[in-house]
């Protein structure tokens, strides 16, 4: 018997609204975690770009290598504030997302019926596609559906690769923009070519080399650590 009734409930609308906000705060807490993350890798790949400059100050005969490393690094921060600037954009269709629920509700408390909105349906297949939210969406969504707020289910969400579609390989005028901020005035010494640097010993060479195979190795490892 009580599981024939557990069936046959159905929430208020009043707990269904509440369950809605609860939802849409839940996922707006998320995005300011991934937010205040990325603000932290900002300042990591500014940091790897400054410290190449400086080692190719340091070292002449290592200024090429050094050129190219700051551009890996300024592509990596260009990615970062554009996953950024992606959030922030998500966060606010949340918010508003939130405040046309409420005002179905309140419109449902009056009228005694609920009109499926087409403009929250489509900032809710938006936001489920994206990767950070698509199972608190998904939740949400079928609270949605239930109050009879949006008509359909949610189709499946967008992977991360098409999402970041087009973002791999950044323009270069845009990475010559981000290193003219970061690095101000190190940058012509940072970008300094080896035609314009003493050329070095057969055994200067091979150390070289050597210096270069440790020099890429570490930049693996910092790219890996920004990216986690």
């Amino acid at each position: 018997m009580e599981t024939i009734k557990s069936l046959l409930w159905k929430p208020s609308p009043e707990e269904q609204k509440r369950k809605c906000n609860a939802l849409v705060r839940s996922n707006v807490r998320k995005l300011d975690r991934d937010i205040v993350n990325l603000k932290t890798a900002e300042q990591k790949a500014k940091s790897s770009i400054l410290q190449a400059s400086r080692r190719a100050q340091r070292n002449p005969s290592m200024a090429k290598l050094a050129a190219d490393e700051t551009r890996i690094f300024a592509r990596e921060l260009i990615r970062i504030r554009k996953q950024n600037a992606r959030l922030q954009t998500s966060k606010a269709q949340l918010q508003s997302v939130q405040m046309q629920v409420n005002e179905a509700f309140s419109v449902r408390k009056i009228e005694g019926s609920i009109r499926a909105s087409t403009g929250i349906m489509k900032d809710v297949n938006t936001l489920v596609r994206l990767p950070e939210l698509t199972g608190t969406m998904r939740e949400l969504s079928q609270e949605l559906v239930k109050a009879g707020i949006i008509e359909e289910m949610i189709g499946d969400s967008l992977p991360d690769t098409e999402l970041l579609e087009g973002e791999d390989e950044e323009a270069e005028t845009e990475v010559d923009k981000v290193l003219n901020e970061v690095l101000k005035d190190r940058l012509p010494k940072a970008a300094e070519p080896k035609s314009e640097i003493e050329m070095p010993t057969p055994a200067a060479e091979e150390e070289e080399e050597e210096d270069q195979e440790e020099m890429l190795s570490q930049m693996r490892g910092r790219l890996e650590a920004l990216k986690s």
